[in-house]
């Protein structure tokens, strides 16, 4: 199934105008999601729409938005006021300016959306626009509306398309001085700075993304595969750090500790990299049907017709 863009219009470079479509460039619907259910029935959760105060059922037309003043006081606030002071950029993405990528400090992105072009008309302005980004070795800002508010948003040239970053405004970002002014100044020898760099020289790479593994999605996988299957659930060993004693021990034992585990590592690399990445529910062992313990009783007579679940990558270690 196509996915659904989030928002549709135009965008604009001065006079040059083509439609367009953004669709987020991420998505976290291959994570294990849950539900809350009554442990007594094994039915899900409903929740209603109930007035604070008197308890009563409220109906959705009868639900406004308020901005609150005061303890018990709010101002209504219509949907049609809202209408009413709907900003241009509701319909178009306007271009106001070009800046240097390196200048919009991270701390201001949201997070990423592909801007296409939206039908068969309108790829001439749309290459137009992409190669002038592209051309100018800088990112271009815009405004757009989202979610009835409006965001500042950062394009940038990419492949054949233009992707574009959703930045936060200045009074959303908390300033690092309130959290970083505590800390306190200390001098570091250079024998602790020429350790440390040995340790990072050790675990230095590149980056590659296909490597990350989602150590807390492939244990959630593991104990749903067990639990359906009707197996033991063994507890966790609790990993316990011991005190640093000595800042030059800890770093010294860091390095040894570094050294023996290139050694263990270089023969896997030699075979070539196994994959890491947790694919998602949809590869665990059963689907996940039925309510409650009878799921649980009833997965062993069928765990013989069904494929086995993926191993993960801990357990190829460990076997």
């Amino acid at each position: 199934m196509a996915p659904r863009a989030n928002w549709k219009g135009f965008l604009r470079l001065s006079l040059v105008t083509c439609p367009v479509a953004l669709f987020p460039a991420t998505s976290e619907t291959e994570k294990i999601s849950f539900n809350q259910i009554n442990r007594k029935t094994g039915h899900r959760i409903k929740y209603q729409r109930i007035d604070a105060e008197t308890g009563e059922d409220v109906d959705s037309e009868d639900i406004v938005k308020g901005y609150k003043v005061d303890t018990d006081t709010y101002i209504e606030v219509s949907k049609d006021e809202l209408d009413n002071i709907a900003l241009e950029s509701t319909h178009t993405i306007e271009i106001d300016q070009f800046v240097p990528r390196d200048e919009i400090d991270d701390l201001y992105i949201v997070r990423p959306y592909y801007l296409v072009p939206d039908g068969k008309v309108g790829h001439d302005a749309y290459a137009v626009i992409r190669d002038t980004i592209r051309a100018t070795g800088k990112v271009a800002l815009a405004r757009v509306v989202l979610t009835n508010r409006e965001h500042i948003i950062a394009l940038e040239a990419r492949d054949k398309g233009l992707v574009g970053l959703l930045l936060r405004y200045p009074y959303e970002v908390r300033q690092s001085a309130d959290y970083f002014d505590d800390i306190q100044d200390v001098k570091i020898t250079k024998d602790m700075l020429d350790l440390a760099k040995h340790i990072v020289d050790q675990k230095s790479g590149h980056f590659e993304p296909e490597a990350f593994e989602d150590h807390y999605e492939a244990a959630l996988i593991e104990l749903i595969n067990q639990k359906q299957a009707g197996r033991p659930i063994t507890k966790a060993k609790v990993k316990t750090e011991g005190n640093v004693i000595n800042l030059m021990d800890a770093l010294r034992q860091s390095l040894k500790g570094g050294k023996a585990a290139a050694e263990t590592e270089a023969a896997p690399k030699k075979r070539g990299r196994a994959k890491k990445r947790v694919e998602g529910q949809r590869e665990m062992l059963f689907p996940i049907e039925g309510k409650g313990q009878k799921a649980a009783k009833s997965a062993p007579a069928r765990e013989a017709g069904k494929r086995p679940a993926r191993t993960t990558t801990r357990q190829k270690r460990t076997g």
